[in-house]
Formats: C-alpha cells, structure tokens, sequence
C-alpha cells in the first residue's frame, strides 16, 4: 500500500493547536483543492502549475490552499499519492479473481471503467504519473515509495509463471505502460464503449499477437552512426534535452540544466539554438524521425506483417537504450505550451497509426492472429516509448536483452513462458 513520510505527510492537514477537525466541510474543501490541482498538474506539470491557479480554480485565496497544503509540492505529491492509491485499488479488487489472466483481465476492465467514469464526468480525473521526477525531496521520497509498493504488488500476478526477477519486473513495467497509457488514446471511443475496448485489450494482453506458426525472431536492422559524443552538436542539445525532459518533464528541463548536462554554458546553448520551445519541438521531431525510419527499413526488409511489426519493434527498444536514444516520451506532450502540442499529438497518433498497416498485413498472411488492430497499434507504440525506462524497473538490461524481456511478451502474451 502507499506510504507517506512521518512526520512531513503531504496529505495531511495542518498539524499542531491549529489543526482542523476532520468535518465534511474540511474533507470536501480538501478534495476540492485535490481534484483542481490534478487537473493543472496534468495540463501544466508540477514546474508549471502554482498555488494561486489552483486557488483560482476553487475560488479561493492563496492563503486558504496553503492552509490545506503548505507547499506546491506537498500539494502535487497528495496528487500522486492518491492516483497510485486508487490505482493499488484496483489491483486489489483484481487480486480476488480466480487466476492470473481472469486478475489482469478484471484489472483492465476496472480501469477502463474509471476512465469511463471519468469522461462522463461522473468522477474526477487520476494524475498523471510523469512529472514525479520534477518533485523536490521529502515528497519524491514519499511518491516514489508508494509507486514501488505498487509496483511489487502488481509484480505479483506473474509469480506462477517461472520467470525470473527481470522478467517479472519488465512485464510488471509493460502492463503499468499500457494502464497508465491509455488516457492518451482512448477518447477515439465512446465511454460507453469502453468495456469493449478493455475485452479487446485484455484478449491482446493474454493472448498475444502471434499467428499459429509466429515465432519470436526479430530483424535486427542498420543503425546509422553517432556523432562522437564530445561533440557540442545540435545533436547532443537534442539528446541532452530529451533526457532531461523526459526525468523532469518540460518546465523543469531549464536551458541551465540542459546546458549543464552537456557541461557548456547558457552562451553555448543560444549559440545552438534560438529558444528552449524551438529545442523541445526540434526534441519530438527527433523522435518521430527515428521511429519512422526504422518503421520505413523494417518495411524495405520485407516479410510477413508478423516479421515487419517484430522487427520495427525490437530496433526501437533496442536503440531507446543505446547511444542514439532515449525517444522523448509521449506524456511530455500534456505539459507543452498550447502552440505546439496538438500538432505533436496529431503525429504521434499517425505514427502509431502506422503501425496497423503491418498489423492488417499480418492478419491477411495469417502470421498475426485476428484482433483489433485500432487498439495493439497503440499498445505497441506505448511499449516502443515506455521502454526508455526499462533500466529503472530491470538492474543490468541491455540494448541486446531489453527487447526479449520487454516487447517479446507484448507479442506472444504477457503469461508466455520464459524463452
């Protein structure tokens, strides 16, 4: 279960003679400020957002949020702490079903059914767990623990199969993927047609992709050399930058921390580029140049849909943890200024929508098995992205393992046994 820091509890109200009864009025009042937060956290991120919005959001003075929340970062932190619990609940309820794929399927459906709940505004929406990295200690502290507690809970539904620790850990982190991603596509459908789309998810998850004589054997393709790494290119501003967007989300990557990073001055960096806007839009364009030409060679090397899609796929993963890696993550888009982030949406959209075309290819050849391929595009795409924090979940994974561990279970089932 989560757990919070004693004696800083960045749920807790004021402590001391001035500490309020816990009436409904505080609780209401409290969750009111929770839900407002969540909602410019989300569009802001935690560098971005600050008190006197969310007090503006209630209709409340400064003053009266920090009465509830003392700091912008004890607020956030509460934020987090309450979507990972909701989250540990749901695991929970799962928890009671039967076995493994009947736990995974009830835990899909549940949180398909908070997400429907959510955009018939019948409930408020979760956080969105990328900006914890932005955080400051203690409250990292707090917000990080409770996401590994959940974490090692959900790890529990692959205890029965065999596998090792890494490869109970790179499952628990593709199936955390693929839950904490869904918000990023799910509004092509109705709420009320949500519960088909977590049967068509649970059916990918379980079962897999694999057509009757698939095998998991992946292309590997070319890569195309790198700049030496103390060369102060566009290039290394570029890769500096995704890292850091990527850990600290879009507010927090400063041109000083990028300029750091490199170990160049701020002079250095407005030599390079004319603007921090420019750099995070040059970031995603980076990006999606790399995901759409190995999707454009694995498409030139030819074979079954199957062999396309496995190929394109296993490069990816491989290269997010390689010397021209990371991919800047799809959750950064939430917190880029208004100018630039519907366009990014819409190209990341086409590119995972390209991704059907081998998938329907697949099926025509009988090297994929009959599924929807409107909803395992973007579960290979979120898999593709997440990947770049595999390193995190799973000690000594390389760029010649990571794809076995990760993406293999992606595309034979998240129950397959060990290779």
């Amino acid at each position: 279960m989560p757990r919070s820091l004693d004696p800083i509890d960045p749920t807790a109200p004021p402590s001391g003679s001035e500490a309020p009864r816990q009436t409904r009025r505080y609780a209401q009042k409290r969750d009111a400020i929770l839900h407002a937060a969540v909602g410019l956290f989300n569009e802001a991120g935690v560098k971005g957002a600050t008190l006197a919005d969310v007090a503006r959001r209630v209709g409340l003075m400064t003053n009266s949020v920090t009465y509830y929340f003392r700091r912008k970062e004890d607020l956030a932190a509460a934020c987090f702490l309450h979507t990972i619990a909701a989250l540990d609940g749901l695991v929970a309820a799962a928890e009671t079903e039967a076995d493994p794929a009947a736990r995974l399927r009830r835990l899909i459906d549940l949180a398909l059914a908070k997400r429907a709940a959510v955009a018939a505004g019948a409930e408020p929406d979760t956080a969105v767990l990328n900006d914890v990295r932005a955080l400051p200690e203690p409250q990292a502290e707090a917000v990080f623990a409770a996401y590994a507690d959940l974490f090692r809970r959900l790890r529990g539904l692959f205890d029965e199969g065999g596998l090792d620790r890494a490869e109970r850990n790179a499952r628990t982190h593709l199936l955390l993927t693929v839950l904490h991603s869904v918000r990023l596509w799910i509004d092509r459908y109705e709420p009320r047609d949500y519960g088909r789309v977590a049967a068509r998810m649970s059916d990918l998850l379980v079962g897999g992709l694999a057509g009757p004589a698939s095998r998991w054997a992946p292309g590997i393709l070319a890569e195309a050399p790198s700049p030496p790494e103390s060369e102060v290119s566009p290039e290394a501003f570029l890769r500096a930058a995704t890292i850091l967007i990527n850990e600290q989300g879009y507010r927090g990557a400063s041109v000083e921390k990028i300029s750091g990073l490199l170990k160049v001055t701020k002079g250095s960096f407005y030599h390079h580029n004319d603007n921090k806007d420019d750099l995070v839009a040059n970031c995603f364009a980076r990006s999606f140049a790399q995901v759409r030409l190995v999707q454009d060679a694995a498409d030139a090397a030819g074979g079954s849909g199957w062999e396309r899609l496995a190929t394109a796929s296993a490069t990816l993963v491989r290269r997010q943890l390689g010397p021209a890696g990371p991919l800047l993550r799809i959750t950064a888009f939430s917190a880029l200024p208004e100018g630039l982030r519907t366009e990014t949406r819409r190209t990341m959209n086409q590119l995972a929508e390209r991704f059907t075309f081998c998938l329907v290819d697949g099926m025509a050849d009988g090297s994929v098995r009959a599924h929807d391929p409107g909803i395992a595009a973007p579960l290979v795409s979120s898999m593709i992205n997440a990947a770049a924090e595999l390193p995190a979940w799973v000690p000594g994974v390389t760029p010649e393992t990571a794809a076995d561990l990760y993406a293999r279970p992606l595309f034979l089932g998240l129950f397959a046994p060990p290779a």
